[in-house]
C-alpha cells in the first residue's frame, strides 16, 4: 500500500537554529489559533454590548441558572466557605450529592480560574471560560494537523482557529463551559491516535483520554466515537503492515479502557445518580428536515430553536470542497476521508446512530451536540488539501458550489442573519486569499499579503457569526440574557449573610429568584436547586408539601410558608425591601434540623388536600381546611370559603396558569411552579374570596385549594419539637450529628431528604440506611440514645476509587517498565 503523500513543510525550524528557538517555533501555530479564536469570540461580545462591555446580560439560560451558582460553589469550596465539601453540600434542595454535579457542571479545567478572582467577579470568569476553552482547542487542532501532515506554521494556526470557531462552539455551546471541553477533547484524542499508530507514548496516550474524560463525559463520549473514526481512517490511508496495525488497536484500547477507568470515581458516581434522578420528559429525537440540515452548514447561519449548526469558516468549506479535487492526495485518501466524513454528517439524522452518539440516551434539547465532530473533520480535510496547494481552479469550482448551494437553500426557514455577507464577503476574500498564496509560490511577496487576509476574514467572520448566533437567539424566550451581578444582588447576598446561622438553622432566600440555584449562589440552605440530578426521592419528599418545581421536578422553588419553614428548620428569610435593589431578613423560632417524634401522627385535615400532608410531617394539626364554593366560568373562576378570622390563609392549585386576586392581593399563577402561595390573614368577617382568571383549560384548583393556619398553634408545635429535639448539631462537609436531650425516644427524623447514600447510627451502634419518614431521613432511637448522626458516600465512590487504583496502576507499571527499557538501550556514552 502505498503511503500518504506529504508535502514539505517550507516553515520548519531549522535545525542550526538552537534547542530553544526551535523549541519556541513549534508554539507560534498554537498561539495564532488561540489568540485569534479567543479574540473573534470577545470582539463579537464587545459588539453586542454585553456585562461587562455593555448593560446586556451575558448568561444564558442554564449559564445562569446552574453555571454560574455552581462555579460560586466551587468558590465557597475551595476557600473554606461552603456548607458542604465535594461530597455534598447542604446549599439546596434541603442537602443534595455534589460530587455528580461537579463532574458535570465544573469538570472542564479552566473552571478552577472561577476561584482566582474575588467572589463577586466569578460570573465573569465563568464568561472567561468560554473563549479561553475555544482558543486552547483551537491551539490542539494546529498541533493535531501538524501531525497529520506538515506545513507552514500559520496556515495550520488559521485552520485551528476555523475549528475553534466552528457554528457549534459559536453558539450551542457558547454558554456551556463543560460541553465546550469536548471541542478540546477531539483533537487532544486525536493526537493520541497518533502516538498509537507511531506505537509510543502509551501513558501518554492514557492521560490524554483521562484529561478529556475528566473534563465532560458527555462530549467526551462522543470526541472518543470521533477518535474511533479517526483511528479507522488512519489505519486505511496509513503505510503500515497488518501486524502494525493490531499493535495500533491494541495500543489504543488499552489506553482509552485505562483512561476511563481513571475516571472512574467520578463517572460511576454520576452515572448511579442519574439512574436516581426525577424522570425527565424527553421526546423522540425527530430529525429535521434535509434543506434545514444542509442549511445548517453554510457559514454564520443560526436557524430558530434545535437546528444542527454544522458549519465552520467560508475558507475552511472552500478548502474542504476542494480536497476532493487535489489530485496531489492519493485517490483512497480522498475516497476514505471524503467518504467517513459524509457518513459521520449522516449519522446525525439517523436515530439510531444519533443515540449511539448520545449515549443511547435521548438528548433533552438540542439533539444535534456532536456537530464539532463534523466541524473537526471538515478542518482536517481543509488542511490536507491546503497542505497539499490546491490549485485556483479547483478553489475557484469549491467556491461555486458554496455559492449554488447558498442560493438553492436560500428559502429554508428562518434563513437570514449573517449567512449571505458571510458566503459573498467572507468567501471572496477567502478564495483571493488562496489564489494569492498558490501565486505565492512564484512571487513569494503575494504570502504574506494571503496570510494577512486567511487570518483577516476568518477573524471577521467568526465575529460576525459569534454575534449573529447571540442576536438571533435571544429572539427565543428561553435565551434571555440575564443578570448574574448588580447592586440588587450583592444587597441580597449580604442580606442572607447577615441572618445566617447554619446548622442552627436553615437561611431561605427568598423570592424573586435572581437564579434557579440561589440557595448556592447566596450561600442560603433553603430548597431551591436545579440539578440534572435532583434525585427522585427529593422530588417525592417536597412535591407533596406544596414546594414549587419544574423541568419535571429536577428544579425546585422555594415557598414563604411558616409550616414548612418548621419542618425544614428555616430560622431566618430574606425578601425585597421598600427601597429599590434593597433586601431585608428577619429571624424567628423554628425546631433544630434533628427532631425526635415520640408516635404516628395523621391529619385530621381532608386527605387529599396539601395542608395534610404538611401535618403529616410536622405532626401537630395546625391547619383549618374549609370547603370551597366554586362558581365563575371556566376562565373566570371564582372560590369561596370561610375560615377563622385572624387567621393565615394559603393557595394551592397546582393545576392553574393565570392570575389569582384575593381581598387585595394579586398574585401570578403558574401551575406547578408556583407552589403553596400565602393569601394574608382573614377578615374579621372569616369570608375568602377568591378569583382566579386562567388560561388552563378543564382544570380548576381542586377540592380544596385553601388552607388556613393558626399560628397559635403552630408555634406550640414548634415550641414542642424544639423541646424535644436536638440539643445541638453539628454538620461536617458530608455528615450531620447531633445530640439528643436525656430520655429521647421514639424515631429521630433529620430536615433532610432520604436520597440514596445516607448511613446512619444511634449512639454508638453500626452505620446502616435510614428509615424514611415522609421522605426524610429517620433513625428509630433504643433506649438510652444520646447522639445520632448520618454520613453521605455517593454510590459507586467505593467501587470507583478501586477501579482508578488499579488503573493507575497499570498506568504506572507501564511507565516504569518503559523507562527502565529505554534506559537498558541507550548506549552508555
Amino acid at each position: 500500500m502505498a503511503s500518504e503523500p506529504t508535502a514539505q513543510d517550507t516553515s520548519s525550524p531549522d535545525p542550526r537554529r538552537p534547542a530553544a528557538k526551535r523549541r519556541l517555533h513549534r508554539w507560534y501555530g498554537p498561539l495564532l489559533a488561540f489568540l485569534v479564536t479567543a479574540a473573534a469570540f470577545c470582539t463579537a461580545w464587545v459588539a453586542r454590548g454585553s456585562f461587562p462591555f455593555g448593560n446586556t446580560g451575558r448568561a444564558i439560560n442554564d449559564q445562569a441558572n446552574q453555571y454560574v451558582p455552581f462555579h460560586r460553589a466551587l468558590w465557597d469550596l475551595v476557600h473554606g466557605q461552603a456548607a458542604g465539601d465535594v461530597l455534598f453540600t447542604w446549599r439546596g434542595g434541603f442537602g443534595q450529592q455534589f460530587l455528580s454535579d461537579y463532574f458535570t457542571y465544573l469538570g472542564n479545567p479552566f473552571s478552577w480560574l472561577a476561584v482566582l478572582v474575588p467572589r463577586e467577579h466569578v460570573d465573569l470568569a465563568v464568561f472567561a471560560i468560554t473563549p479561553i476553552t475555544m482558543g486552547t482547542a483551537a491551539a490542539l487542532m494546529t498541533v493535531y494537523l501538524g501531525k497529520l501532515q506538515p506545513g507552514p506554521w500559520w496556515q495550520r494556526g488559521v485552520l485551528g482557529a476555523t475549528y475553534g470557531l466552528c457554528g457549534w462552539a459559536l453558539s450551542d455551546a457558547s454558554y456551556i463551559p463543560m460541553w465546550l471541553w469536548g471541542l478540546v477533547a477531539l483533537p487532544m484524542l486525536g493526537i493520541a491516535v497518533e502516538w498509537c499508530l507511531e506505537g509510543r507514548r502509551w501513558p501518554g496516550v492514557a492521560l490524554l483520554v483521562a484529561l478529556a474524560w475528566f473534563g465532560n463525559f458527555y462530549t467526551a463520549m462522543m470526541a472518543t466515537i470521533a477518535a474511533c473514526v479517526l483511528l479507522g481512517i488512519r489505519l486505511l490511508t496509513r503505510d503500515m503492515t497488518g501486524p502494525q496495525r493490531l499493535r495500533a488497536v491494541w495500543r489504543a484500547s488499552t489506553a482509552a479502557a485505562t483512561g476511563i477507568l481513571l475516571t472512574l470515581p467520578l463517572l460511576l458516581p454520576s452515572f448511579l445518580s442519574s439512574g436516581a434522578a426525577q424522570p425527565t420528559k424527553a421526546a423522540a429525537f425527530d430529525p429535521v428536515r434535509i434543506d434545514v440540515f444542509l442549511a445548517g452548514m453554510l457559514p454564520a447561519t443560526h436557524l430558530w430553536g434545535g437546528r444542527p449548526r454544522l458549519y465552520v469558516a467560508s475558507l475552511g468549506l472552500i478548502l474542504a470542497g476542494a480536497f476532493v479535487f487535489n489530485t496531489a492526495i492519493a485517490k483512497k485518501t480522498r475516497l476514505v476521508w471524503a467518504a467517513a466524513t459524509l457518513l459521520v454528517v449522516a449519522s446525525f439524522q439517523f436515530p439510531p446512530t444519533q443515540y449511539v452518539w448520545h449515549g443511547l440516551a435521548v438528548p433533552n434539547g438540542n439533539p444535534y451536540r456532536e456537530a464539532f465532530v463534523f466541524s473537526g473533520m471538515v478542518v482536517v480535510v481543509a488542511w490536507l488539501a491546503l497542505a497539499n496547494r490546491p490549485r485556483p481552479q479547483h478553489l475557484a469550482l469549491a467556491a461555486g458550489l458554496l455559492l449554488v448551494t447558498t442560493f438553492v437553500l436560500r428559502n429554508t426557514d428562518d434563513f437570514g442573519g449573517s449567512t449571505w455577507p458571510a458566503v459573498l464577503g467572507g468567501g471572496a476574500v477567502s478564495l483571493l486569499a488562496l489564489v494569492l498564496l498558490a501565486l505565492g509560490e512564484k512571487r513569494r511577496v503575494l504570502i504574506p499579503v494571503a496570510a494577512v487576509l486567511m487570518v483577516g476574514v476568518v477573524f471577521a467572520e467568526s465575529t460576525a457569526a459569534a454575534a449573529n448566533a447571540d442576536t438571533r437567539r435571544a429572539r427565543e424566550r428561553w435565551a434571555k440574557p440575564a443578570v448574574t451581578s448588580n447592586r440588587s444582588i450583592g444587597n441580597h447576598a449580604d442580606a442572607v449573610r447577615g441572618v445566617e446561622g447554619w446548622p442552627a438553622y436553615r437561611t431561605d432566600s427568598g423570592t424573586p429568584q435572581t437564579s434557579y440555584n440561589d440557595a448556592l449562589s447566596l450561600r442560603a440552605e433553603g430548597p431551591q436547586y436545579y440539578s440534572s440530578y435532583l434525585p427522585e426521592a427529593t422530588y417525592k419528599a417536597l412535591e407533596p408539601l406544596g414546594y414549587g418545581y419544574k423541568n419535571d421536578g429536577r428544579t425546585f422553588f422555594g415557598a414563604d410558608n411558616p409550616v414548612l419553614d418548621a419542618i425544614f428548620s428555616i430560622g431566618a428569610r430574606v425578601r425585597p425591601g421598600d427601597a429599590k435593589n434593597s433586601w431585608t431578613a428577619s429571624k424567628f423560632p423554628t425546631p433544630p434540623l434533628v427532631t425526635v417524634r415520640t408516635g404516628p401522627f395523621t391529619s385530621p385535615a381532608p386527605a387529599d388536600s396539601v395542608y395534610a400532608r404538611q401535618e403529616n410531617v410536622l405532626g401537630a394539626a395546625v391547619h383549618q381546611v374549609p370547603d370551597v364554593t366554586r362558581g365563575g366560568s371556566a376562565t373566570e373562576q371564582t372560590y369561596t370559603a370561610r375560615c377563622v378570622p385572624g387567621s393565615e390563609a394559603f393557595w394551592y392549585s397546582p393545576a392553574l396558569n393565570g392570575t389569582l386576586r384575593a381581598d387585595g392581593v394579586k398574585l401570578p399563577l403558574e401551575d406547578r411552579m408556583s407552589g403553596v402561595l400565602p393569601l394574608g390573614e382573614v377578615p374579621a368577617s372569616g369570608r375568602l374570596d377568591v378569583t382566579v382568571n386562567t388560561r388552563t383549560k378543564n382544570a380548576d384548583a381542586g377540592a380544596h385549594p385553601i388552607g388556613c393556619l393558626n399560628r397559635a398553634k403552630l408555634d406550640a408545635a414548634v415550641d414542642r419539637l424544639t423541646a424535644t429535639g436536638a440539643t445541638k448539631v453539628t454538620a461536617s462537609g458530608h455528615g450531620i450529628e447531633a445530640a439528643l436531650p436525656e430520655g429521647a425516644a421514639g424515631t429521630a427524623v433529620f430536615a433532610m431528604t432520604a436520597v440514596p447514600g445516607w448511613q446512619c447510627s444511634a449512639g454508638s451502634g453500626p452505620a446502616a440506611p435510614p428509615a424514611d419518614f415522609n421522605g426524610l431521613v429517620s433513625l428509630p432511637l433504643p433506649a438510652g440514645t444520646d447522639k445520632v448522626s448520618c454520613s453521605f458516600t455517593p454510590k459507586g465512590l467505593a467501587p470507583g476509587l478501586a477501579a482508578a487504583a488499579l488503573a493507575l496502576l497499570a498506568l504506572i507499571s507501564v511507565t516504569v517498565t518503559g523507562h527502565r527499557r529505554r534506559r537498558r538501550t541507550t548506549p552508555t556514552p
